[in-house]
């Protein structure tokens, strides 16, 4: 009989072999041993159940080669007498003599969909799952067979980002389910660099490394922080309060308190506008069209300081992302009057708003801003110019000495609060937003953002004190 011996595995790695669910999700961090532990658990599947039909698939077919394809034939010792498996090179797959397969796939785009066609695999390997788009993951999750006595599992490997980051944040980081979704279907196991000894015993640097990364990419590679990574457009969005800068700031108040009072957060809890000086804050909308794709509407109220509120919004998309509820100019607008005229803070307000310019075009007859007009809704048109107008985004975003920034969002506005942490940098535009992404609600932002601009904050130094004889700035703290 052939042997086969496997390295001892880590802790966090045996975990993710003994799980048992048919989601399993591994890594979050750089340097974690994922692709160490998904073909080693490949492997052992297919010794140890005859027949089994398994799938390893990443983007491309370069990096199923160098991580996977050429690692195994070392392993199985393929072309050897004592070879475990034999390697067809045109089907990218390995059989193995008590009938099992492992096979590669690749999926740069839609169109990679179309090899997998009518194919059924027991036990599917997403390598960098985060690379992939949701809408792909989906499918190839239905490419499990129907019962058979062998495992019937879909393993995950990933790192915070890329366009299925904020899918995968929801289940096994959040572990926000749906009315379909059985939390008890779905596992995690967090694993770090400092989890994988026999790296940083090769290759010590590696730490030293990621340490050297600025402090948000060191936060995602390094420790894992699903509410930053690699590419993000908009990393300055807090949804929880920052508490390492409030200390930096000198503040040791806990998290509660500092969404308390607005400082180092962007959502913050609704408060009742219909009272207080609230009642004379202006309040516009900001609009972006859809039909197909989502449409999103949101009511901004603007204090006496100047600053946003993000209060309520109406956002056009079924429970699929990104995909639109496809109702009508008319369905729209209606709808947005029928808000306008009873919610407690918008009824009996003069309210007027600003869109995409796109909305006045009439070339195929009445435009969607004539829609508009017959339900007493008026926009003027936003501007446009796309690198300022996400400056002007990033500038409400900042937070000065005290931790108060110029926008704030209302915990009631899932929208927004779902997609912007999702928004990635263009790969060939390097200073726009990838349109390809779920930007509705970043665009309608950047219109009312742009109807308001603003002048980013500048460092305040503070002024030093050369003759303090009665020590009165002595110990003294800014707030």
């Amino acid at each position: 009989m052939t042997e086969i011996v496997m390295p001892e595995p880590n802790p966090k790695q045996k975990q993710f072999m003994l799980a048992k669910q048919d989601h399993v999700a591994y890594g979050g961090a750089r340097g974690g041993g994922k692709s160490w532990i998904a073909r080693w658990m490949a492997v052992i599947l297919a010794l140890s159940f005859a027949g089994i039909k398994i799938l390893i698939v990443r983007k491309t077919l370069k990096e199923l080669k160098n991580n996977h394809i050429n690692p195994l034939k070392k392993i199985l010792r393929v072309g050897r007498k004592d070879a475990l498996a034999k390697y067809n090179a045109a089907d990218k797959e390995f059989t193995f003599k008590n009938g099992s397969v492992i096979s590669f796939g690749y999926c740069r785009n839609e169109a990679d969909l179309d090899q997998y066609q009518g194919a059924e695999y027991d036990v599917i390997f997403l390598e960098e799952a985060c690379q992939l788009q949701e809408e792909w993951i989906k499918k190839m999750v239905l490419m499990i067979r129907e019962p058979n006595g062998l495992p019937k599992r879909v393993y995950y490997t990933l790192n915070p980002g890329g366009p299925s980051h904020g899918y995968f944040k929801r289940l096994f980081i959040d572990r926000h389910f749906e009315e379909d979704e059985d939390p008890s279907r779905y596992a995690f196991i967090q694993a770090l660099l400092s989890d994988n000894e026999p790296l940083m015993k090769a290759k010590p640097e590696y730490k030293s490394e990621l340490m050297n990364l600025p402090p948000k990419l060191r936060k995602a590679w390094l420790y894992g922080d699903w509410d930053v990574f690699e590419g993000q457009f908009f990393e300055d969005f807090r949804i929880e309060p920052d508490v390492t800068a409030a200390v930096e700031h000198g503040c040791e108040d806990d998290r509660e308190k500092l969404r308390e009072d607005h400082r180092w957060c962007h959502v913050i809890d609704p408060f009742d506008l219909s009272v207080g000086e609230a009642r004379g804050w202006n309040i516009f909308r900001s609009y972006d069209f859809g039909y197909g794709k989502p449409f999103s509407c949101a009511w901004w109220a603007v204090d006496y300081d100047g600053v946003m509120y993000r209060i309520l919004e109406l956002y056009g998309c079924t429970d699929t992302p990104n995909e639109g509820v496809k109702w009508t100019p008319d369905q729209q607008f209606a709808e947005i009057a029928r808000i306008e005229r009873t919610h407690p803070w918008l009824k009996g307000k003069k309210i007027d708003g600003v869109a995409d310019p796109a909305i006045w075009d009439g070339s195929r007859g009445e435009s969607i801003a004539e829609t508009a007009s017959k339900y007493g809704l008026f926009f003027r048109p936003g501007d446009n110019d796309r690198i300022p107008g996400w400056m002007q985004v990033h500038y409400r975003l900042q937070f000065d000495e005290r931790g108060l920034a110029r926008m704030y969002i209302f915990t009631n506005c899932k929208a927004f609060i779902r997609t912007i942490p999702l928004m990635m940098y263009d790969e060939h535009k390097v200073e726009d937003l990838d349109t390809k992404l779920e930007d509705h609600v970043a665009d309608e932002t950047r219109y009312a953002c742009m109807d308001r601009p603003i002048s980013p904050m500048r460092p305040v130094k503070e002024k030093q004190i050369f003759y303090d004889p009665l020590d009165q700035f002595k110990d003294k703290k800014r707030r």
